[in-house]
């Protein structure tokens, strides 16, 4: 089924948008975005009508090969049906291109007439726009009538998931024979037709920590002739945090912070269990290699004077993506060529995570911020059930990531 037949009062016209680079070449690509901007924009809301978690992502994936199967290309599904690779042209040098296909565990509440149609599942974070506008850059390459290289397309699973799907297309070979690497991001604070870049870490580390305590318990008022669970835990969420910040460098932005914490039920009984979990983010790639045993060090130490024991379970996230200059540089540069000076921006280091960076443990790359923000009303930001974006970028993404992988190509 189409989308337009899933959502019969959507016409053809909704789905063409301006084109913010037309005329900026190479001809055959002004040509298939000419002929094609509508397709990029249906095949947007027709994952966003149809989320689906990560590492379930079957019909997204089927959609994208049968749509690179129809243009002549032979697409290479991962075993497990979710995520695919493409090459596009020949030679030894090789670009790649990756999208991320997964959605978001949130009612959408947007009100749009694509909405999501899974209850509970939402594409919040502009991996439906992502996965689109990729398919856009390798159908539209695939249209030239040569290229210096080849371009690899990875539509990974799972970014949502850690410590991510980018694991599975890297231990698939996706990196194998790949000279570089480039991906975009929708930025909900960044005006459409702008790309924000950044030379050096663009997000950072992340981290989840789960301290399981247990106590004898008892009565409250006896606590001397117990363990207290719950003071036990009032000092990991106080002090482990400060402590920290007296362990590592405070220019590597590292920081602790607990999200969920569970003990006992009645106000006069010392509970035998307790559980502590929060997330552990750094900007600094080498502080991120030590914080494992620095956290053990400083639970042990905090938790030995109360008698409580516990179990401290460190879970591996993802580094930092840390954009390599050159790259960034191409990306920028790529920006510039389809939109102007005013095109390219400069953009922050986020807390937050992306696996995307464990492509960069393999080879150069860089990650750039689209804009998605129609320049009025408020600012939809990412990982909420309102977010939404401007699909003006749609074909302005389209053309940042060929230009950008021609440019790889022919350096």
């Amino acid at each position: 089924m189409t989308l337009l037949e899933a959502h019969s009062d959507l016409a053809v016209a909704d789905l063409d948008v301006p084109d913010l680079g037309a005329g900026s070449g190479p001809a055959w690509l002004d040509a298939w975005l000419d002929a094609h901007r509508a397709d990029v924009v249906g095949w947007r809301r027709s994952f966003h009508a149809v989320p689906e978690l990560g590492r379930t992502e079957l019909r997204t994936t089927q959609m994208i090969a049968k749509r690179l199967m129809a243009a002549g290309l032979e697409p290479r599904t991962l075993p497990g049906g979710t995520g695919l690779v493409c090459d596009i042209g020949f030679g030894g040098r090789c670009v790649a291109l990756r999208a991320d296909l997964d959605a978001l565990p949130l009612q959408e509440n947007t009100g749009l007439p694509f909405a999501s149609t899974v209850d509970g599942v939402m594409h919040a974070c502009g991996h439906d726009a992502h996965a689109a506008m990729l398919l856009g850059a390798g159908l539209a390459l695939a249209s030239a009538p040569a290229l210096p290289g080849r371009v690899r397309l990875i539509f990974q699973p799972a970014e949502e998931v850690q410590p991510g799907g980018a694991i599975d297309m890297v231990a698939d070979g996706a990196m194998e024979g790949v000279d570089r690497v480039f991906a975009l991001h929708c930025d909900p604070r960044l005006e459409v037709g702008r790309l924000g870049t950044r030379v050096g870490p663009i997000t950072s580390a992340c981290d989840v920590v789960e301290v399981r305590l247990t106590s004898p318990g008892g009565h409250t008022s006896r606590p001397h002739l117990t363990a207290d669970l719950v003071e036990a835990i009032g000092l990991l969420i106080t002090q482990v945090p400060l402590l920290l910040t007296r362990q590592v460098d405070p220019r590597s932005g590292t920081v602790l912070v607990w999200g969920a914490v569970q003990a006992g039920e009645a106000a006069n009984a010392i509970p035998q269990h307790g559980v502590l979990r929060g997330t552990l983010r750094t900007a600094d790639h080498a502080t991120w290699g030590e914080l494992e045993d620095t956290i053990q060090r400083l639970v042990e130490s905090v938790l030995a004077p109360t008698g409580v024991t516990y179990e401290l379970e460190h879970i591996r996230g993802v580094p930092p993506v840390v954009n390599e200059a050159v790259s960034s540089g191409m990306l920028a540069g790529a920006a510039v060529t389809v939109g102007g000076p005013d095109a390219s921006a400069e953009t922050q280091q986020s807390s937050g995570g992306e696996d995307f960076a464990w492509y960069l443990e393999h080879v150069p790359g860089a990650m750039a911020r689209l804009g998605v923000w129609p320049g009025h009303g408020a600012m939809r930001d990412i990982h909420q059930p309102t977010f939404d974006l401007d699909e003006r970028a749609l074909p302005f993404g389209v053309r940042v990531l060929t230009h950008a992988a021609l440019t790889a190509l022919t350096a």
